[in-house]
Parts: structure tokens; C-alpha cells; sequence
């Protein structure tokens, strides 16, 4: 049989081994798994049906791929927020879906926020994942530490796809939500991922529990999908 197999003029070995559920990439002398042992435990680019892979932490899928391609669902939350000519807030940004789609929805600007490096070196090596270059700036860092430096109604929309509430609680504080009402215009529209309600495991309305802060902050909400859209409400007119 075939010893090697080419690609765009260079030839390859046949990798040794191949992992379930693991994406490979080529490091100059093998193919090595796009995976390492981060801050958060083990992180790595998991292989979907769908083409575009999903990444996890510790063995947490950290984007939704049972029934749709995590960039079919990105694409869909995004285009809640309308995304055209405006300047988007991209709080957790991942692997970039979120920032690839608002790209093609004719975004503006796209500020873009990632605190784990892990993440960021993921989408060096994911295809899928948009270049930091044009519309879509991405600065490493936590958007709670980095949303005060942002100016009032800076933002026409936001997108908050923050871990689940047991590791990311301060992406789900009443006060961060306060300064996404801030940096956001009136009328703008924000989408926040929830997950669904897991009352039976956890006891908890997540979904529910996020709407009354939004509510608290200004926000009009409606349930949609596995999260909550909100509007800021708009500022009542002078007399």
C-alpha cells in the first residue's frame, strides 16, 4: 500500500495512531493531538459529525453538536442580534464561531474577548476559527476585568456564551450585567447562552434566573433556544 499521501505539493506520513475523538495536526515531524494540559485541566479540539470541531475542558463539551453543527448554532444565535453595520460585543469568545459569523453577517467591529490562552492556541490550529485581523479584534483576557474600560453604549450588540454557571458564576453576576447594560445602547439586542433548565439535576432555572438579573439591569427578555434574548430597554424621553 501507499507509504504517504500528499497535500497542497508536500508529502505525509500515515499517522501511527489515531484516537477517537481527537483532531490531529501536523507539527513538523508527526502528527501530534491539538490537545494539552492548561490551567483549566485538558483542553483540547474534539472531531464533530459536522466538519467544524468543538473543544473541551476537562472533558465538558463546551459547544452545543448533538443535533446541529456548532457553526450552524452559531450561526442562528448571532443572527438574533442582527449583526449588520454594527459594533459587536463578543464576550466569551471560544473558538471564534460567534466572531466568524458576525463577519459574514457584515458586522462592523467585533471586539472579541478570551481569557484562557489555551483557547487562543486552539483556534491558531482550527480552520474554522477567523483570524483576529479587519472587523474582529480579540484581546486575551476576562471580559469582568476588561468590560470597565469600555465606554458607555459603545455597543450596538452583544454576545455572552460564557461556561456553564459552575465554573464562570462572576458571568452571571447581577453587576456584570449592569455594565453589559452600560456598554450597550438603548434598543440594542443581546443574546446570552444559558444552556436549558436542569432543574432535575441541579435544582436550578439557570435561563430563568439570568432573565430576572437582565430584567434587574434593564433589560426586556424572552427565552429563545437554549438562552435568553434581551433589549435594553430604551431611554424614556424627556418632558
Amino acid at each position: 500500500g501507499m507509504a504517504d499521501w500528499g497535500w497542497n505539493g508536500r508529502r505525509y506520513p500515515y499517522a501511527e495512531v489515531c484516537k477517537e475523538r481527537t483532531v490531529y495536526c501536523w507539527d513538523g515531524s508527526g502528527f501530534a493531538p491539538v490537545s494539552r494540559f492548561g490551567a483549566g485541566g485538558l483542553i483540547k479540539l474534539v472531531p464533530t459529525d459536522w466538519g467544524p470541531p468543538t473543544f473541551e475542558i476537562d472533558g465538558i463539551k463546551m459547544l452545543p453538536t448533538a443535533q446541529v453543527s456548532p457553526y450552524a448554532d452559531a450561526q442562528r444565535k448571532v443572527g438574533l442580534v442582527q449583526p449588520r453595520g454594527k459594533t459587536v460585543l463578543d464576550c466569551c469568545g471560544g473558538l471564534g464561531y460567534f466572531a466568524a459569523c458576525c463577519i459574514e453577517g457584515g458586522a462592523q467591529r467585533i471586539l472579541s474577548y478570551e481569557k484562557n490562552p489555551d483557547v487562543i492556541w486552539l483556534r491558531s490550529l482550527n480552520p474554522w476559527s477567523p483570524r483576529a485581523e479587519g472587523a474582529l479584534s480579540l484581546t486575551e483576557g476576562s471580559i469582568v476585568e476588561h468590560i470597565a474600560s469600555l465606554q458607555d453604549a459603545a455597543v450596538d450588540a452583544v454576545l455572552h456564551d460564557p461556561p456553564r454557571f459552575g465554573i464562570a458564576g462572576e458571568l452571571y453576576s447581577q453587576s456584570f450585567y449592569d455594565q453589559l447594560a452600560r456598554v450597550l445602547r438603548p434598543g440594542g439586542r443581546l443574546f446570552h447562552y444559558t444552556g436549558t433548565p436542569n432543574k432535575l439535576t441541579s435544582g436550578r432555572d439557570v435561563p430563568r434566573e439570568v432573565s430576572t438579573r437582565l430584567q434587574k439591569s434593564g433589560f426586556r427578555t424572552e427565552l429563545n433556544g437554549d438562552g435568553v434574548l434581551a433589549v435594553k430597554a430604551q431611554k424614556a424621553g424627556r418632558p
